[in-house]
């Protein structure tokens, strides 16, 4: 009797083992950033609303997938899982660069009713490419990185100028700058080798790479606020058993609300943290505030007609 309820015990423990599935996620952000942190808080959600059903192992800082390779290396298979820049693919579809457009949401609550607009055109998209969009959350307002005062347009004339999107390096050229792409990953270095002398990001990715070794001023123009998205490869979900898809969808639920909340603390802290460590942080100046209302315009116009009927869809739905 007693080997016979071991056998059953051993059998349950092995179908157990059997159902339980580990995917390896590829995130954008190094460990320290609130991106990376409410990912992490995303896998252990996952884990406990699946009952351990599905472990997500999070391997950060872009290390299993560049951000030019993580939307196809998860179309592939590559990882079922990852976490890319939205607008990092607007060469592929102009309708992913409308974080990016300047101006055209420029406070958390713009951003939310943009994520809101946008989402069931990246729904779509992505579903015709055999993905599946779980989440969003926001990188912080972009600011403006020199190692000089700005004044205005002229500031930036022949400029070396990083940037991490189509849209950036448009913006860098009407600036009169040089666009330069250059990964997060490699700021520091571009910037101490000269490759690069001013750039655009969140006042986070300034901490990341301790932007104050190499520039003295930073203007927080809040010019957008682009967002990361957490996509899934559909014939891996489909695979997974109805009550661990509800879990999963459940952590993303919460990985979205707790990624715009951690968003606007990060902010905060970010930019304190640039002023404690020598930096200037400046408010827009008045000669650049009206430059870039000009370059705004003129990269929604280019930006509407690049992305069609979708572009139209998205601002419309932020009209009404």
């Amino acid at each position: 009797m007693k080997t016979m309820f071991l056998g059953a015990a051993i059998a349950a423990l092995i179908a157990g083992m059997a159902q339980a599935e580990t995917w390896q996620m590829s995130a954008d952000a190094p460990d320290g950033n609130y991106l990376t942190q409410n990912i992490r808080a995303f896998a252990d959600d996952v884990a406990r609303l699946s009952d351990g059903a599905l472990e997500i192992d999070v391997v950060s800082n872009s290390v299993l997938l560049k951000r030019p390779e993580l939307k196809r290396g998860v179309q592939r298979g590559i990882v079922p899982i990852g976490e890319v820049l939205i607008s990092a693919l607007g060469n592929e579809d102009a309708a992913y660069s409308a974080d990016a457009v300047p101006l055209l949401a420029t406070t958390f609550d713009e951003a939310r009713a943009l994520w809101e607009a946008s989402r069931p055109i990246y729904e779509d998209k992505l579903a015709q490419d055999g993905l599946m969009l779980l989440f969003a959350a926001p990188w912080p307002p972009q600011g403006i990185y020199m190692n000089q005062e700005v004044t205005g347009a002229a500031s930036f004339d022949g400029v070396k100028f990083r940037a991490y999107n189509p849209s950036t390096a448009r913006l860098a050229e009407l600036l009169g700058a040089v666009p330069a792409t250059i990964a997060t990953a490699e700021i520091s270095q571009a910037f101490s080798t000269g490759v690069i002398n001013g750039m655009i990001t969140s006042p986070s990715t300034g901490v990341d790479s301790q932007a104050w070794d190499f520039v003295s001023h930073y203007y927080d123009v809040q010019a957008f606020l682009p967002k990361n998205m957490v996509i899934v490869n559909k014939s891996a979900y489909d695979r997974l058993p109805a009550e661990t898809q509800a879990a999963l969808q459940e952590a993303a639920a919460l990985a979205e609300a707790r990624g715009f909340e951690m968003a606007e603390i990060a902010t905060g802290e970010a930019t304190g943290t640039m002023a404690a460590n020598g930096m200037q942080v400046l408010p827009t100046p008045e000669g650049l505030a009206a430059d870039f209302q000009g370059i705004a315009a003129t990269m929604r116009a280019e930006w509407l007609e690049q992305a069609g009927e979708d572009g139209q869809k998205i601002v419309d739905s932020l009209a009404n």
